[in-house]
């Protein structure tokens, strides 16, 4: 499950991924990745730490407050190490 809100970053990674034989399934939302990820079991969540509705911290923290215990990455377009 991927979920990000920059379009072309969606079309990159998916393609990319699917390139080496992965299916992905793309949300632009917090809410609807969050949706989605109650709905189904996937592999591995990417997640974009600023979101539209909901950030990918609160994402992950309903997440694994529901069992799901899925890996994660987490992306950020913040520079700061701090915000690493």
């Amino acid at each position: 499950l991927l979920v990000e809100d920059e379009p072309g970053l969606v079309m990159t990674v998916t393609e990319l991924l699917e390139g080496e034989g992965h299916e992905v399934t793309a949300r632009t939302d917090g809410q609807s990745g969050l949706d989605t990820a109650l709905k189904a079991d996937f592999d591995l969540l990417i997640l974009d730490v600023m979101l539209p509705k909901k950030t990918g911290f609160d994402l992950l923290r309903d997440l694994r407050m529901q069992g799901k215990d899925a890996p994660v990455l987490m992306l950020t377009a913040k520079s700061q190490v701090v915000d690493k």
